[in-house]
C-alpha cells in the first residue's frame, strides 16, 4: 500500500458531482496535516486503489477517506469530514450539521446517495466500478458461494451482466389464475401496473431479461399472448440489495423485497414485504396485509429447459393470484 502515514487521503470518483464537490470543498484541520485528493478516473494507477480493492470498498457506493491507517467509506467518510473538517464554506457547515450525528446521518445518507446517483444517470455517467465487478452476471453476487452449483439453464437464464447491453430471451407456456378475492384486486393491479390482470390456460409467453450500459437493474420484459387479446406487456426491474436480497421494481415505484436463494434443487424466491423506491431509497409499506405474500421459484428441468411458479397467498383469504409454467431458453446473452 502506498505511504498513508501523512496527512488525510480523499479518494473519489472524479465524475461524480457529489463526490467532487465534497473533495474539493473540505478543509481539514491543522493537526491532521495535508489533504491529497485522489481522482481514481484519472488516478488509476494509484497504489491506495489497490488497497481499496483489496478491503471491497466500492467507489461507485461511496467515498473513501484515509487518516492514520484507518479507511472511512461512505456515510463514515462523511462522518469524518463532519467531526474533523473545519467549519468553511457552506458544504462544510451543512456537512457538519448532517452527519455529525448518527441518528440523523442514518436517515440522510441514503436520500443523499439516491440523488447522487439520480444525477449520476441524468449526465449518463458509467459506473467506475473500481472493484471490477462489472464483467460478472448480475445474480452471481446475488447467488455467492451457490453460483457455480446452479444448473446450466440457470447460468445461462441468469447470465446478464450489469452496465452491459445483454439480452436473454426464453419462450414457453404460462397458466394464469385469479381467485375471487384476487378477481376484486384486480383494478388495483391494473391501475398499479403491478401483475397481470389477465386470466388464461398455456397462454404463449416470451420473457425477455435485459441489462443495459447505465445500470445494474436486472430487466424482466414479458410478453403475454392471451387469446383474443392484443399482446399484453409486464415489465419490472429486480434490483440487488445486500447478500441474498432483492427487490423487484414494478409499475409505480412499487417493490417487492425478497430473497433469492438456490436449495439443490430450485430458486427460490421469498418474500420479505413490499416498498416504494425513490431515489434509490426503499420505503417500506404495509401492503402484506391487503395484498398477502408473494412467492416463487423455477426449477431445472434440463440444459435449456426450466418450470417455474409464482402466487400470492392471504393470511386469511388463502390463494390470490398466481401463473405457473415452463420455459427455455431461446437466446443466450
Amino acid at each position: 500500500m502506498s505511504n498513508t502515514g501523512e496527512g488525510v487521503w480523499f479518494v473519489y470518483d472524479g465524475d461524480c458531482p457529489v463526490c467532487s464537490m465534497a473533495a474539493h470543498a473540505l478543509r481539514i484541520k491543522a493537526q491532521y496535516g495535508s489533504l491529497h485528493l485522489i481522482n481514481a478516473r484519472e488516478d488509476s494507477s494509484s497504489p491506495l486503489l489497490d488497497e481499496i480493492r483489496r478491503r471491497e470498498l466500492n467507489l461507485d457506493e461511496g467515498m473513501v477517506i484515509v487518516c492514520e491507517g484507518h479507511f472511512y467509506h461512505g456515510k463514515s467518510a462523511l462522518r469524518f469530514m463532519a467531526r474533523h473538517g473545519d467549519s468553511k464554506g457552506l458544504f462544510n457547515r451543512c456537512n457538519k450539521a448532517l452527519f455529525r450525528s448518527e441518528s440523523v446521518a442514518k436517515f440522510v445518507y441514503p436520500w443523499m446517495r439516491g440523488v447522487r446517483n439520480l444525477l449520476m444517470l441524468l449526465r449518463r455517467v458509467s459506473k467506475l466500478d473500481n472493484l471490477r465487478s462489472n464483467d460478472e452476471p448480475v445474480f452471481k453476487q446475488v447467488f455467492g458461494r451457490d453460483w457455480d452449483r446452479l444448473p446450466t439453464v440457470m447460468r445461462r437464464h441468469y447470465a446478464n451482466r450489469p452496465f452491459h447491453n445483454d439480452t436473454v430471451t426464453v419462450e414457453g407456456t404460462l397458466n394464469v389464475v385469479f381467485s375471487p378475492i384476487g378477481r376484486i384486486l384486480k383494478p388495483v393491479f391494473r391501475l398499479s401496473k403491478t401483475f397481470v390482470y389477465h386470466e388464461g390456460v398455456n397462454v404463449p409467453v416470451a420473457v425477455q431479461f435485459r441489462t443495459d450500459a447505465h445500470s445494474r437493474a436486472f430487466g424482466f420484459d414479458r410478453t403475454f399472448h392471451f387469446a383474443g387479446m392484443e399482446p399484453f406487456r409486464f415489465r419490472s426491474a429486480m434490483i440487488p440489495l445486500r447478500g441474498k436480497d432483492v427487490v423487484e421494481q414494478m409499475g409505480a415505484g412499487l417493490c417487492w423485497r425478497m430473497t433469492y436463494a438456490w436449495t439443490g434443487e430450485k430458486v427460490a424466491l421469498t418474500h420479505k414485504g413490499y416498498a416504494l423506491r425513490l431515489f434509490g431509497f426503499l420505503i417500506p409499506l404495509p401492503l402484506t396485509a391487503l395484498l398477502g405474500r408473494g412467492y416463487a421459484e423455477e426449477i431445472p428441468m434440463s440444459d435449456d429447459e426450466f418450470s417455474m411458479m409464482t402466487e400470492v397467498r392471504h393470511p386469511l383469504w388463502g390463494f390470490v393470484f398466481g401463473y405457473n409454467g415452463t420455459f427455455r431458453v431461446t437466446k443466450d446473452a
